[in-house]
């Protein structure tokens, strides 16, 4: 039965997803890049929740949770400060230019080869770290709940192999085949089945630990965990409060205004004013995303005593225990939705940055949009089969959150400092951008994967000398042997700003760059967005203050 109601769900949305999209030309570019250019607000909220909802998030942020409290809701609540930023001054120049991808905006403000290691960039951090991430994590989810190994009679590690490739044929076929509009259609179907099953964990979880009375549930779970509910964390949980002043907000910025997977929903609008009212109405929603993956983490903390051997095993274990049988194929078969979700709209901004930014630029510059979707399709079967084979591999790269934060920090400052440099000044060169883009990560890879683990370990060696061997004691000495990857991404964005505005007052563009105006959309913005963006900030304050 929770088989049938799986395969139903899943086919339910197939099928809309389908009758929705048959009139969508996907042969030009813009029909398959940005759906028409005809995405309406719900369905660019619904598709931005989805496209970040996913089981990275679900499993490793509950995870974090789990050991950590509720200083980690950080990644959600200030990710509505940041829709807000970019809804009022990122989207308004994107659509006013007309582009399709970010680093097309580069090759405008640069030049051409700027924009070709941008896309590289991406290209390379989607297909390394964040698809095999979003297949693994699925997979793991999906492997619990199902009892695939029980079924099938094979080990766990040939589940989740099973798993990742089914996920990952069925989401290739949905970007691949489909485009920008099937991605965004299943994702607003599936934002609203996530967000109740998603609801329904905390729900179920507060009534098993109240003995069936909710707010009896929730008393008992803040009196005997008081540490878990504190908004700022301390200096050896994973997010110090002090770091949202540092890299944390940068780290926001980048995600939900220049990557590619996620800004390509805001640039499939049919105009400013439905791009903005989507933003904003998304961050208003992500305020309460610590419910789904913030509180069940904490709720498993009490329920299981802290006793679980891997954190990232913390939402799977509660799911199984608090869910009623006749509800685990529904949840399921949304949960699958939201993997897909991530999956596909990450393959399909590959596809449009290979087909955009790659071979329709370099490969074959006279290609006509079939030609060149056609090939953007082709590269996004072979991502995603590549992806396929790398996703066994996370299971080696210990907490899934903590590792996809810290890895994205190769490629996300150095990209997010030459877009704000590109847009707030007229005349920092070409050579600026290269030179930001191959410091910044060199820098970062220096720093992250050769000094701190010479540093840390040089630390932990002397506390064991000194007798120090309290597991508290050596967080701290951890923590305090090298400085937060969110600061070093903070350190290394002023820093390559420093560099290119050196370099634009030694060398300057002889002429200054001037953004024209494409008049693909109408650039009117929503006459309320001011009003709901300070209404946002408002209640983001509010929380922190409440939980303080």
């Amino acid at each position: 039965m929770q088989f049938l109601t799986f395969i139903g769900f899943t086919l339910f949305v197939a099928i809309i997803s389908y009758i929705k999209t048959r009139s969508t030309k996907d042969s030009t570019l813009e029909g398959y890049f940005l759906g028409g250019r005809s995405l309406t607000a719900g369905v660019i909220a619904g598709s931005l929740l989805l496209t970040n909802l996913s089981t990275e998030q679900i499993v490793g942020l509950n995870g974090s949770a789990y050991e950590s409290g509720l200083s980690v809701m950080v990644w959600e609540t200030l990710a509505a400060i940041a829709m807000v930023v970019t809804a009022m001054f990122l989207l308004p120049r994107y659509l006013k230019g007309g582009i399709t991808t970010v680093p097309q905006f580069l090759a405008e403000r640069f030049d051409t080869s700027t924009k070709t290691i941008t896309s590289g960039l991406f290209l390379t951090g989607y297909v390394v770290v964040l698809l095999p991430i979003i297949l693994y994590s699925g997979s793991l989810a999906l492997s619990g709940m199902f009892d695939i190994p029980e079924v099938l009679g094979v080990t766990n590690k040939q589940s989740i192999q099973i798993c990742i490739w089914g996920i990952g044929i069925v989401g290739s076929i949905y970007a691949v085949f489909g485009g920008l509009k099937a991605v965004a259609i299943s994702d607003s179907i599936n934002a609203i089945g996530l967000l109740i099953g998603g609801i329904l964990i905390p729900i179920f979880g507060l009534m098993l630990i109240g003995d069936g009375d909710l707010l009896n549930g929730l008393s008992v779970l803040t009196t005997e965990n008081p540490e878990k509910f504190k908004s700022t964390g301390e200096l050896t949980d994973p997010v110090p409060f002090y770091t949202i002043f540092t890299g944390m907000m940068l780290v926001q910025l980048f995600y939900w205004g220049t990557n590619q997977q996620i800004i390509q929903r805001a640039l499939g609008a049919k105009n400013l004013k439905e791009g903005q009212k989507g933003l904003v109405l998304a961050s208003f929603i992500k305020i309460l995303g610590p419910i789904i993956v913030v509180l069940p983490g904490l709720i498993a903390f009490h329920v299981f005593q802290g006793g679980l051997d891997n954190a990232d095993d913390a939402y799977p274990m509660l799911v199984k225990k608090v869910l009623p049988n006749a509800w685990v194929g529904f949840f399921a078969a949304v949960l699958f939705g939201a993997i897909l979700s991530s999956f596909n709209s990450v393959l399909n901004s590959s596809v449009t940055l290979f087909g955009m930014d790659i071979y329709k630029q370099h490969i074959n510059k006279d290609a006509d949009d079939k030609t060149t979707v056609k090939y953007g399709k082709i590269f996004g079967i072979v991502l995603a089969i590549l992806a396929m084979f790398i996703a066994p591999l996370i299971a080696e790269a210990g907490t899934l959150f903590d590792y996809l934060q810290e890895v994205n920090g190769i490629y996300s400052i150095p990209i997010l400092t030459i877009i704000v440099v590109g847009y707030l000044t007229k005349r920092v060169p070409a050579i600026a951008a290269k030179i930001g883009l191959f410091t910044g990560c060199g820098l970062y890879i220096i720093s992250q994967f050769i000094l701190q683990p010479y540093f840390v370990e040089r630390a932990l060696n002397k506390a064991n000398e000194s007798g120090i061997t309290s597991e508290t004691a050596l967080a701290l000495v951890e923590a305090k042997a090298y400085p937060h990857f969110l600061d070093v991404m903070a350190i290394l964005f002023v820093l390559n700003i420093v560099i290119m505005l050196i370099i634009g007052r030694l060398r300057p563009k002889t002429e200054p760059y001037i953004m024209q105006y494409t008049k693909q959309v109408d650039i009117l913005p929503w006459k309320y967005v001011k009003q709901a963006s300070l209404g946002i900030v408002i209640i983001v304050i509010a929380i922190y203050v409440y939980f303080a």
